[in-house]
């Protein structure tokens, strides 16, 4: 009664790891408020949007959905910062990388099924989650690696969903930057993606409340990317006519894409949010205390792998007895990414706080 995809976006909704995504940080850690975006929202508000997308190109919705909730599965708890402490701390057993773990975890780390390990998602799902791959991790991974190496392309539906992921985490920091308070509307005056939209908006409705001002400002700023990158995907496929996937992967840049303009005003955006959002003194206090909880339970794991629950420590001497000292720590980071904030941030205690 389903196709393959559609198999493959079922499984990962009923995985845990889709359900932990509720409480991982986006931006903001889970605590600081209960309207902001967190990785789960995060990942349904990218589904919709690329979704929308595939269907106006004609292209596999299904496939697009599945990449697009499965995408950031791999992530660790609070954001990127707790992806650089891990990567750190990984630094001597192989490193650590989210998109990797991603991958990791709907092939290795999910235990649903009794015939196989992960979900057992189809080529082109997997293909749709792993975005970017070095090299040298890229000849580990088999098929699954082989268009790094070969520098060829994804499929349209992995393309489309990594500019949808774009489109809504540009957007949607937008809004959470400005409802928390780090951002102002006076500040975006110079950005021209958002100064376009605002203007707009203020014209034809200037008696507007604020906070649904900027929510009309918001889906403007989302509309406007995705018009573009259809009207210019749309120009592409038709000039390039690919008969097949081959003729995609053989193609020398990606066919969904936007269209110049549209780029540099999105750069634009990100290179804003990057200095005034994500690199706020607030933001970066959150980030500290990320790290500094990252690195502390993985030293404190790796070093007395007996501090782990008994599962986490039967996994851990499992790929210690196969990989040495790199897999006890491999099974220590699998554990930690695994964690949501509010669990990281209580298992800290429960480790370091000797009243507990």
């Amino acid at each position: 009664m389903r196709s393959e995809f559609q198999r493959d976006r079922d499984r990962i909704i009923h995985s845990a790891a889709f359900r932990r995504l509720e409480y991982k940080t986006q931006v903001f850690v889970n605590h600081e408020g209960d309207l902001f975006r967190t990785r789960l929202t995060h990942s349904i508000e990218v589904a919709q949007i690329a979704r929308s997308i595939a269907r106006a190109l004609h292209l596999n919705e299904d496939l697009t959905e599945g990449i697009a909730l499965a995408h950031d599965l791999g992530h660790t708890p609070f954001g990127h910062a707790g992806q650089d402490a891990l990567n750190a701390c990984m630094q001597d057993y192989g490193g650590f990388e989210h998109n990797l773990q991603s991958l990791r975890v709907v092939d290795k780390l999910e235990e649903r099924y009794a015939e196989f390990p992960g979900l057992n998602l189809t080529f082109e799902t997997r293909e749709g989650i792993l975005k970017h791959c070095s090299h040298k991790h890229a000849e580990s991974l088999g098929d699954i690696g082989r268009r790094f190496i070969e520098r060829r392309q994804p499929s349209l539906e992995a393309q489309l969903t990594n500019l949808g992921d774009e489109i809504a985490y540009n957007s949607h920091d937008v809004d959470d930057g400005l409802r928390s308070g780090l951002i102002a509307v006076e500040e975006l005056a110079d950005v021209a993606l958002f100064q376009q939209q605002y203007a707009d908006v203020r014209s034809k409705y200037p008696d507007l409340a604020p906070r649904r001002t900027i929510h009309e400002v918001v889906r403007r700023l989302i509309n406007c990317q995705v018009v573009d990158l259809v009207e210019t995907s749309t120009r592409n496929l038709e000039q390039a006519a690919p008969a097949g996937i081959e003729a995609v992967r053989a193609h020398d840049g990606p066919l969904i894409c936007f269209s110049t303009a549209m780029r540099e005003q999105n750069l634009e955006l990100k290179r804003f949010l990057r200095n005034n959002l994500y690199r706020h003194y607030r933001v970066h206090r959150m980030s500290a205390k990320a790290a500094q909880t990252i690195t502390a339970l993985f030293e404190a794991f790796n070093d007395d792998t007996r501090l782990l629950p008994d599962e986490a420590q039967q996994k851990s001497s499992e790929l210690e007895n196969i990989h040495g000292r790199d897999g006890r720590a491999r099974a220590v980071a699998d554990y930690i990414a695994g964690m949501t904030d509010r669990y990281a941030i209580a298992e800290y205690e429960r480790v370091f706080n000797p009243s507990i």
